[in-house]
């Protein structure tokens, strides 16, 4: 554990049980969100490279015009 993370929980523990079941569900929460991120970015790791490579054909092939904010 980290001495921020550390400090975090010590002052946490200070607080209204109350309170702190509120920032424990949020902490739970934030975690949760955090691990299904990574895991949608570890699956999705071989569509982002197979877009890239097309996208990098397209260009070279000339598919690809070159716009702008304005031109979308």
């Amino acid at each position: 554990m980290t001495a921020v993370l550390a400090q975090a929980f010590d002052q946490a523990a200070k607080l209204p049980k109350a309170i702190q079941e509120q920032i424990a569900l949020q902490l739970l929460e934030d975690i949760n969100a955090e691990l299904q991120w990574e895991q949608t970015l570890a699956e999705s790791q071989d569509k982002l490279a197979k877009m890239a490579a097309k996208a990098r054909k397209d260009i070279k092939a000339g598919r690809v015009k070159k716009m702008g904010w304005d031109d979308l």
